[in-house]
């Protein structure tokens, strides 16, 4: 999906970004977006403990 976009879109979205967060703003709002990506990929690689409850027969 990122191999579609070129260098061109991603100067026309920083700078959309930049006019409608401001300069302030800007670094803490990709600072959130990487800490809710980081932790989106490690609740898809974790193992959860629904795994194990489905696993188990019931009494």
């Amino acid at each position: 999906m990122i191999g579609n976009i070129g260098p061109m879109e991603l100067i026309v979205v920083l700078g959309i970004a930049l006019l409608v967060l401001g300069p302030k703003k800007l670094p803490e709002a990709a600072r959130s977006v990487g800490r809710g990506l980081r932790e989106f990929k490690e609740s898809l690689s974790a193992p959860s403990d629904d795994d194990d409850r489905l696993e188990t027969p019931p009494r």
